[in-house]
């Protein structure tokens, strides 16, 4: 899982029309390969080249992992009924209402049936598919059964399951074989949404696109998988179930992508320290 697609939540997914699931087809574009030359040209930090394959290889497994194991099943691609919407005034503004006070699974649960309550619903169903929870099989259950439809929760678990116990995969993105980080290491899969849209919606269903970073890797001296930043689209489609927004297919898709500033990376002692003592968010608007 998801996720992520990166990850993995999963180990490291990833998708176009998918990342969670979906039928297209995500790529990985290597940092300045063919990207013209951007605002006249940011200045982009040098890498290793091995360092590079190695962090670009992981991305790829996390993406493509994730994305198997959320696509959609048959008669999971059913359009939601309803008008697409184009951007309105102020559509960058911060908006909403009081955060619901529901929770199942240490996941925000009880949104309002309506466009803010399936994008509230959207952004924090992301968050939870992309948490290192997913690597923790009992966890990895509850956030399935949570932010899942039930016609579709047991389906996706299975999928799931063997994405996240494949050897091969947590291996590849530098974990042991049991899914915990080495000795001396912290993993990292944490999404961080930075807006959502609803591209359909009816009284029973709607489609949200959710914008969002990843931070994902493992912290700790010698790491050969540091803690990289990626930028992904989700495609959630959610339906109205048992008086809540449950989520029945899930896809992603790389960017949009902002140029990044010319800043030195963190050393591998700040950034584990930064992600104990910064805990993520549970409630995205």
């Amino acid at each position: 899982m998801s996720p992520g697609d990166d990850h993995g939540y999963g180990g490291d997914p990833g998708r176009a029309d998918d990342g969670f699931g979906g039928t297209g087809q995500t790529r990985t574009r290597l940092p300045g390969a063919t990207d013209p030359d951007i605002y006249g040209g940011a200045r982009r930090p040098v890498r290793n080249s091995r360092s590079l394959i190695t962090v670009v290889g992981v991305v790829v497994l996390l993406v493509a992992a994730i994305a198997f194991a959320n696509r959609g099943g048959p008669g999971d691609d059913d359009e939601p009924t309803g008008s697409a919407k184009g951007p309105e005034a102020r559509t960058t503004a911060a908006t909403g209402v009081k955060p619901v006070e529901g929770k199942a699974g240490g996941i925000p649960t009880g949104y309002a049936r309506d466009e803010q309550g399936a994008q509230s619903a959207a952004a924090n169903y992301a968050v939870a598919l992309g948490s290192d929870g997913m690597y923790d099989k009992n966890r990895r259950n509850e956030i399935v059964n949570t932010v899942y439809a039930p016609e579709v929760a047991e389906a996706r678990r299975g999928d799931l399951d063997r994405v996240y116990s494949d050897e091969k995969f947590l291996t590849g993105i530098g974990l042991k074989a049991d899914g915990k980080a080495p000795d001396g290491m912290m993993f990292v899969s944490r999404f961080n949404p930075v807006g959502a849209k609803t591209e359909s919606s009816s009284g029973t269903s709607a489609r949200v696109s959710v914008w969002y970073s990843a931070l994902f890797g493992l912290a700790g001296e010698d790491s050969k998988t540091p803690v990289t930043e990626s930028w992904h689209t989700a495609v959630l489609d959610l339906k109205w179930v048992g008086g809540d927004w449950k989520v029945t297919d899930y896809t992603q898709k790389d960017g949009p992508v902002p140029v990044g500033r010319d800043q030195r990376a963190s050393g591998s002692q700040e950034m584990a320290d930064a992600i104990q003592q910064f805990g993520g968010f549970t409630y995205a608007r």
